[in-house]
């Protein structure tokens, strides 16, 4: 949905917001509060809550709620405060707020309460109303479906371009994105596209059917929401139609709803890659929470450590030989992981965005490979000069760490790109393979190699 025209308010000035508030609040001044929120954009609002305790909240949501901002209030806030914020209030009340809202806005509301407080919100909404949010809750809310607008701009083939304008006329104000009107024929099927600006360029009594752009791209109900906005962003368009198995044109995905698409899918991702889970409102979830969420991927990280010191026991005796080898262990480690994480993450990043091809497979890890190479070389070669002339004996423990640090940085930049874009192969989120499971792999890996290498070339 596409909010109304204030100025957002950023950094500084979203810091005074927040301080004038919680002032006015303590002093009790309700009038102030009100006049306050009635100059501010309902994105600023939801920003200051996220940093307001709960009893604060409450006390200043109560003010919103009688005041005109309260649906597009509601449609910024983190689903987590809305959740707390609106499930004591009556149904009814709440049944006034979804209807005036736009229809993808309240499904989404609706889709984060509660079954039974939806339900009850539900029976209280007029006929017309519960069934268009009805229709669009059938949909996954993370398919195209889920976040489509039905409120959008049809014109029927035949009509002449006059009777377009006067249709555009009488009801633009209620549809969303009326730069594209999209153009159908029979029950409703999609058969063309047309912009404003091209509308009104054309001879009054041109027959829309005889202008209209017949290659129009579009999707279905089904269609994942990431592979909607990939679309929108590489076609560079404001809205896109959504059809049904019939081609029958039932909904929008606007510019708006793909940005937010985009923010949380690569909130997602990045998480995933941190081993911090995917749930993008972590930050807002209570301390047990946060623990389950993130225990077991430190779980991970924590049996990669184990078994890491299971391989470094078993070399004790080449280590009782040559102490001089476990002084490498972090530096070998730690370079493993940083270049295996780099090449996973540009990896990852890359699919997510579409700039990585798994037609080019071969050619990607054969890059990345060669990238191991060279960086494998470089810092190898410094490393082993630095332990030439730091230990003079054994006298080949040089070779042996520039050959360890060459090898396992070679091997973590292959590891790195190539599971991912295995799993990717296997229809698997490749965001998993980054941080704990690429980073613990690779360190029980490379020191495992780091103490194969010195086994051989020091005849320990």
């Amino acid at each position: 949905m596409v909010k109304a025209p204030k100025r957002e308010m950023i950094g500084f000035e979203g810091k005074v917001l927040l301080d004038t508030l919680r002032r006015l609040h303590r002093r009790g001044a309700t009038e102030n509060i009100r006049k306050l929120i009635s100059k501010t954009h309902p994105a600023d609002l939801a920003w200051v809550f996220r940093s307001l305790p709960l009893l604060e909240q409450k006390s200043i949501f109560e003010i919103i709620a009688h005041t005109h901002l309260m649906a597009d209030f509601l449609s910024e806030l983190d689903e987590s405060i809305m959740v707390e914020l609106v499930e004591d209030l009556p149904p009814s009340f709440m049944a006034d707020v979804v209807t005036s809202m736009a229809s993808d806005d309240a499904a989404d509301l609706l889709e984060a309460l509660p079954n039974d407080i939806a339900v009850e919100i539900r029976t209280h909404m007029e006929v017309d109303d519960r069934n268009e949010v009805e229709e669009l809750l059938k949909y996954d809310p993370e398919t195209a479906g889920g976040i489509m607008s039905p409120d959008f701009m049809y014109l029927d083939e035949d009509l002449t371009v006059e009777d377009a304008i006067q249709k555009v006329q009488k009801r633009s104000e209620e549809k969303e994105m009326v730069f594209y009107l999209y153009i159908t024929h029979g029950d409703g099927q999609l058969a063309g596209v047309l912009s404003l600006r091209e509308l009104l360029m054309h001879p009054m009594h041109r027959q829309l059917k005889n202008i209209m752009n017949t290659n129009v791209i579009s999707v279905t109900t089904d269609t994942d929401q990431e592979e909607v906005a990939h679309i929108v962003s590489q076609y560079n368009l404001l809205a896109l139609p959504v059809v049904d198995a019939t081609f029958k044109l039932i909904g929008i995905v606007t510019v708006d709803d793909i940005i937010d698409v985009i923010r949380e899918e690569a909130t997602e991702d990045f998480l995933q890659m941190a081993g911090a889970g995917k749930d993008n409102e972590i930050l807002l979830k209570p301390l047990h929470q946060k623990i389950l969420l993130r225990a077991p991927w430190l779980f991970a990280s924590w049996v990669g450590g184990v078994a890491a010191m299971f391989i470094i026991n078993g070399f004790q005796y080449e280590l009782q030989k040559v102490l001089a080898l476990a002084s490498f262990i972090p530096i070998i480690a730690g370079m493993g992981g940083n270049i295996a994480t780099q090449s996973s993450t540009i990896v990852v990043r890359g699919l997510a965005t579409g700039r990585v091809n798994m037609l080019h497979f071969y050619q990607i890890v054969g890059k990345e490979f060669l990238v191991g190479i060279v960086l494998g070389a470089v810092f190898g070669m410094l490393l082993g000069l630095l332990a030439t002339f730091q230990y003079t004996t054994p006298a080949y423990l040089g070779v042996v760490v520039g050959l360890s640090v060459f090898a396992v940085m070679t091997m973590a930049a292959t590891v790195g790109t190539l599971v991912p874009m295995l799993l990717k192969r296997l229809n698997v989120d490749a965001a998993i393979a980054t941080g704990p499971f690429i980073t613990t792999s690779i360190d029980v890996l490379g020191v495992s190699l780091f103490f194969t290498v010195s086994k051989l070339l020091l005849d320990l």
